[in-house]
């Protein structure tokens, strides 16, 4: 039996390390380490039209894996995730809504105060 080595993309340990020492003070760096630590094929995938269904005007989604473009978006939302496809950031965009990386989501909000978790 191989034994599980985690993730080897460079980038992706680095953030999985930032997450880790934010977890002391938040849960939520927690969760979304936890699941950034699994593998690609058991990440989170969520298309446009699950953030529409699931958002509020405002409210800020953070998916801890990659968000798709199927589906429409009507919603003004800043939507933080691990990676985007390029027609799916073009849609959030086009809608003024807000794209941003899970990083630059803990340095504007490091106590994870109002972010909803999606996938």
């Amino acid at each position: 039996m191989v034994k599980r080595t985690g993730p080897t993309n460079l980038q992706l340990k680095d953030l999985i390390e930032e997450l880790n020492s934010k977890s002391r003070d938040c849960n939520l760096w927690k969760r979304v380490a936890k699941d950034l630590n699994k593998p690609t094929r058991q990440r989170r995938i969520v298309n446009l039209y699950k953030i529409n269904k699931c958002a509020k005007d405002g409210e800020t989604i953070l998916v801890p894996g990659k968000v798709l473009s199927v589906g429409d978006i009507d919603r003004k939302v800043v939507v933080a995730a691990y990676q985007f496809s390029d027609l799916a950031k073009e849609k959030i965009l086009k809608n003024n809504g807000t794209i941003m990386s899970i990083s630059e989501l803990i340095t504007k909000n490091p106590e994870g105060k109002k972010v909803r978790i999606l996938g």
